[in-house]
This record gives structure tokens, C-alpha cells and sequence, in this order.
């Protein structure tokens, strides 16, 4: 038997009865991270979410950054770029992330939140965030506000 999400104003989910108290914290809430992974390990999101318009495969990737798939691929483990595993083999990237802004900001940001995994990487780019005034971080980052992206990004990836 599953227990219910809670969620909370302050962009907790409550933990489950069965399992408090994971590791060290005790506390009653996961934190937002935690929420935005367990959100991510969800098949249905992943699958709903693969199915969207504003991405692309790898070969149009490459196509968009002149370049060669293989390319592509060596980006995607470096975390120099979002690719989105599927369930089948290959990936599906965000055509978003080619934008000038947001591919600057990348490798940046991969190395603040300290992970090269695209999930994670989509999850907090496009996870509204309180303390960017309840924007998501991609909107902070197309507004010109990287600097506080990274802050924020620093601060989760620890």
C-alpha cells in the first residue's frame, strides 16, 4: 500500500510513515531535492515528459550545434548538455538548451548541482523555485540571472 504525497507551502512532500527519519535528518519533510528526484524516478512523468514537443533527438541536436552525434553523446556524459535517457535506447534533449543563455549556462550549472544526470538537470531547471520569487531557474537564467541560478544550484548540489 502506497502512502499519499503531502505537499506543503513551503515546497516540502511529507515523508512516509513507513520510512522516517531516512539517514541522518529526522525531520518529517523531504526537502525540495529530494521531492524533485523522487518526481524524476517516476516512469509516467518521464514518459509523459519524453513525449514533448521541445525535444529533439540526438541527430537534430547535432544538426542545431553542427556537429555529430557522437559529439552529442560525449556532451551528454560530460554534463555539457541535457539528454534525457528514454526507456528504448538513445536520448531526447531539450531544443530549449541551445539557446545562447542556457548553453553557456550549462556546464555551469551541472558543475554547481554537482551531477551530469539530464533528469536531475531538467528537474531543477524547470521546478518553479522560491527563491527566485516562484520562477523556474531556465526563466532566471533567459532573464540574465545566472549568477543567482548558480548560488541557488550551489546550495542544492551539497
Amino acid at each position: 500500500m502506497k502512502t499519499p504525497v503531502l505537499t506543503s507551502s513551503d515546497s516540502k512532500v511529507a515523508r512516509s510513515t513507513r520510512n522516517p527519519g531516512r539517514g541522518h535528518d529526522s525531520s518529517t519533510y523531504a526537502s525540495a531535492s529530494e521531492t524533485r528526484a523522487l518526481l524524476a524516478n517516476s516512469l509516467a512523468a518521464r514518459s509523459e515528459r519524453l513525449g514533448a514537443g521541445d525535444l529533439v533527438s540526438t541527430d537534430e541536436a547535432a544538426g542545431i550545434a553542427g556537429t555529430t552525434r557522437v559529439t552529442i553523446n560525449a556532451w551528454i556524459d560530460k554534463g555539457r548538455c541535457i539528454g534525457l535517457a528514454q526507456t528504448k535506447r538513445g536520448f531526447k534533449l531539450p531544443k530549449w538548451q541551445f539557446e545562447p543563455r542556457l548553453w553557456e549556462a550549462l556546464p555551469k550549472l551541472s558543475a554547481a548541482l554537482n551531477t551530469k544526470d539530464g533528469w536531475l538537470l531538467l528537474a531543477f531547471l524547470e521546478t518553479p523555485h522560491g527563491a527566485l520569487g516562484g520562477i523556474a531557474p531556465r526563466a532566471a537564467i533567459e532573464q540574465g540571472k545566472l549568477e543567482r541560478v548558480l548560488s541557488i544550484a550551489e546550495h542544492e548540489g551539497n
